[in-house]
């Protein structure tokens, strides 16, 4: 007699680059515009790997993969951005996703700033002023730890979601 509350071992295929990739197609991600003027300069880039860690302090994670175009300028910045897209905005995450130079892509949209100067995208669903913290290196990307100094919501805008390898509004 077997037991019906045990669980079957299923036989796995090894976990190789591309199988781990299509598994990551099945996660839904908030896209972001991550954002810096460290330096006077603007500097953008679209995310998906963005993480809350804690309330208290407030504080988000980033990951970027250190072959961006955009690494240089991010691995020493002690301020940044997180723009959370609304409903509507993929033009704007292609634009930060794609090889645009910096001085067009932020043509693409309206921008302030808040507490730290970083810039902060108008009409995002929400926008985390941050100070980095610290940084972690794994594997090909490094994580910044970001304690949000100051915030703006845009109410109603909706989210800008990816998954399996596209845009979904919500």
């Amino acid at each position: 007699m077997s037991n019906t509350n045990e669980l079957a071992i299923e036989k796995q295929m090894p976990i190789t680059a591309q199988s781990y990739k299509e598994g990551m197609a099945n996660l839904a991600g908030a896209v972001n515009i991550v954002t810096t003027a460290d330096g006077g300069e603007k500097v953008g880039f679209t995310a998906t790997a963005v993480c809350s860690v804690s309330d208290s302090p407030a504080t988000l994670l980033v990951c970027l993969n250190r072959n961006s175009s955009v690494y240089e300028t991010f691995k020493t910045a002690s301020t940044v951005a997180i723009n959370t897209l609304a409903s509507g905005q993929d033009d704007l995450s292609n634009m930060f996703g794609g090889k645009a130079p910096m001085a067009e892509r932020f043509e693409s949209g309206e921008w302030t700033k808040l507490q730290t100067g970083s810039p902060v995208l108008v009409g995002a669903a929400v926008s985390f002023d941050c100070q980095v913290s610290h940084r972690q290196s794994i594997a090909t990307h490094d994580v910044f730890f970001c304690e949000v100094v100051a915030l703006k919501t845009t109410d109603e805008s909706g989210a800008l979601l990816y998954y399996q390898r596209g845009y979904h509004n919500l």
